[in-house]
């Protein structure tokens, strides 16, 4: 049963963001300053341009002439000098930008490998996927992005309206007296935006769940006739992301023609009222000039704050999904963790049900004795893979216990968890990196030769004739491994981790019949006194193991060694000589 993983709450993420503001704060406040002088420097221009129309205007001859030469040079000293240091402070703001995404991306990695395994397991698989690509790439992009270019913006349009209030308070008032058309826009946008973009993320997501199950059960819904049934799922899913998408995008359509407007009636209301009072002697031609300069300057610190303002609607939905995991909880190791007296399981009363459903397991009773190979067999919903869960530690059991040397295999922490208990299933993973990484994951100090030997204990025999042997590079863009090898892989990263236990739930299921028996017994030679338990179809496994538990409706109903139980002519002798077919 999935369920969503939590969002973060606004005071979460703006947190979230001054926390990454105070951890660079030598180059914010750098950025300020420069951006400060920037706005200042920006203001020369439009005083002297008033400046020159009142000296054309009342002055005449070649000292009118030598004036306006010299504050049209001094113009363009000051245009050159806004241009270098608003460069300057944009580039410092960026290299804030890209170690502020780095910061962010680690976190939400870590966090990610902090998880249960039960979480991950059960959380909504293209939720999970969405986070760690599309939003930290859209939180990555704004924190390079939009927290330089809006500190500048923010900057210029404070110096703007000082100094157009400085110049004339009146032609000021009324200039900016003119943009309160974008105040109730705005505020009716910012109202329904993050819920908007925060239900575009969610249809995103689960959209990308639909993608990713019907690509990974491309040839289950083949053989069982169910691509017209996954075919509607989609279509289902594309149309709700279809539905989010132009939510937003009407959310847009509303503010940004009171943007527009917004633009030109500032410097119409200053022309206007301008005009009047110039008629009437109020103010001179260079300071209506100069202010309806002043206020043209607005419209590109204007644009870029609105700009990012819808922007960061859409960002801060991703920030909260971003920052969403720091709310589910983690396997952080307790300042004493319990170490277990000895290596046997214990299985006592156990039951389990997923969310929304009733039990699968029904008071499951199972002693495993350190070094024992035992099997779980029966029909398909029997329960046994749900033991296998609990008895690896990524699940716990609704009522009883799963204990290893009498602690709970569920409270060990993840390095000692690791070490303890390994499941190994049919789903794998191949990293796109060398051969040789992704074996070392397993064991990070192993040499070339114990790697060379553990695929060779797996009957992984194709590593031999790889390009460049352990070098080679794996992966969707380089090297492809087929299912077979991938799980060969998989496999000879436990001989690698050597555990106490391994629990295999139809580990070898994509491999021919003759090798994964080969491999099996392989596996069962280097986990000599090791404890095995296997989960699986093909009743060989039950025939090598020391007891065979059969698994019925959730409950254990015969339990013993193979010869045992075939003589008693139960549940296990059909199933076997049905199997044999006898």
């Amino acid at each position: 049963m999935t369920r969503p993983l939590p969002v973060a709450g606004r005071a979460e993420v703006r947190r979230a963001a001054w926390a990454e503001l105070r951890a660079d704060n030598r180059t914010i406040i750098a950025v300020l300053v420069l951006n400060l002088l920037a706005a200042a420097v920006g203001l020369v221009g439009p005083w002297l341009l008033g400046t020159i129309v009142d000296t054309v205007r009342t002055s005449h001859g070649q000292a009118a002439l030598a004036t306006v030469d010299r504050l049209a040079l001094i113009i363009v000293a000051a245009t050159i000098g806004q241009i270098l240091l608003s460069r300057y402070a944009l580039l410092l703001g960026t290299r804030f930008g890209e170690r502020a995404a780095s910061r962010v991306r680690e976190r939400f990695l870590g966090r990610v490998l902090a998880l249960p395994a039960g979480t991950a397991e059960h959380s909504v698989t293209g939720d999970l996927s969405v986070r760690g690509t599309n939003d930290v790439d859209t939180v990555a992009s704004t924190l390079r992005d939009a927290v330089p270019e809006v500190f500048i913006a923010v900057m210029q349009a404070l110096f703007v309206v000082v100094a157009v209030l400085f110049l004339d308070p009146l032609l000021g008032l009324s200039g900016l007296a003119c943009l309160l058309v974008l105040g109730p826009a705005l505020r009716w946008y910012l109202r329904r935006a993050r819920t908007a973009y925060l239900a575009e993320g969610e249809a995103t997501s689960a959209l990308a769940e639909v993608i990713a199950t019907t690509a990974a059960g491309a040839r289950t819904m083949e053989a069982l006739g169910l691509q017209q049934r996954r075919h509607q799922a989609a279509e289902e899913a594309i149309a709700t992301v279809r539905r989010a998408r132009l939510r937003t995008l009407w959310l847009r359509t509303v503010l940004f023609p009171a943007v527009d407007v917004s633009y030109a009636l500032p410097v119409v209301g200053v022309l206007l009222i301008g005009g009047v009072l110039y008629a009437q002697h109020a103010v001179t031609l260079g300071a209506v000039v100069a202010a309806s300069a002043y206020l043209r300057q607005l419209d590109a610190p204007i644009d870029t704050i609105l700009k990012w303002a819808e922007q960061l609607q859409s960002s801060g939905a991703s920030y909260a999904r971003v920052e969403g995991l720091a709310a589910e909880p983690t396997t952080a190791e307790p300042a004493e963790p319990a170490e277990p007296a000895d290596d046997p399981i214990s299985v006592s009363g156990v039951r389990y049900h997923y969310a929304g459903h009733a039990d699968v397991l029904h008071g499951v009773d199972l002693q495993v004795r350190q070094g024992e190979r035992i099997a779980l067999v029966g029909p398909s919903g029997a329960g046994k893979s749900t033991l296998g869960r609990l008895l690896a530690g990524i699940d716990r059991p609704g009522s009883g216990s799963v204990t290893v040397g009498g602690v709970p295999i569920a409270d060990l922490p993840p390095e000692r968890l690791r070490r303890q208990v390994v499941l190994v299933t049919q789903e794998h993973h191949v990293f796109q990196d060398t051969l040789r990484d992704n074996l070392l994951i397993a064991a990070p100090d192993a040499d070339d030769d114990r790697l060379r030997a553990a695929l060779a204990t797996v009957g992984a025999r194709w590593a031999d004739e790889l390009p460049d042997g352990l070098d080679t590079d794996l992966g969707e863009a380089a090297h492809r491994l087929d299912g077979a090898q991938a799980q060969q892989l998989a496999l000879a990263r436990v001989v690698l981790a050597d555990p106490h236990t391994l629990v295999l739930d139809e580990a070898t299921a994509l491999l021919d019949p003759a090798t994964a028996r080969d491999t099996e017994r392989a596996l069962a030679a280097v986990l000599d006194g090791r404890t095995v338990i296997a989960i699986a179809h093909r009743l060989h496994t039950a025939h090598d193991a020391d007891r065979v538990a059969v698994m019925d409706a959730g409950v254990i109903t015969e339990l013993g060694p193979h010869d045992d139980l075939v003589s008693a002519g139960g549940t296990y002798a059909v199933l076997w000589r049905s199997w044999h077919g006898d």
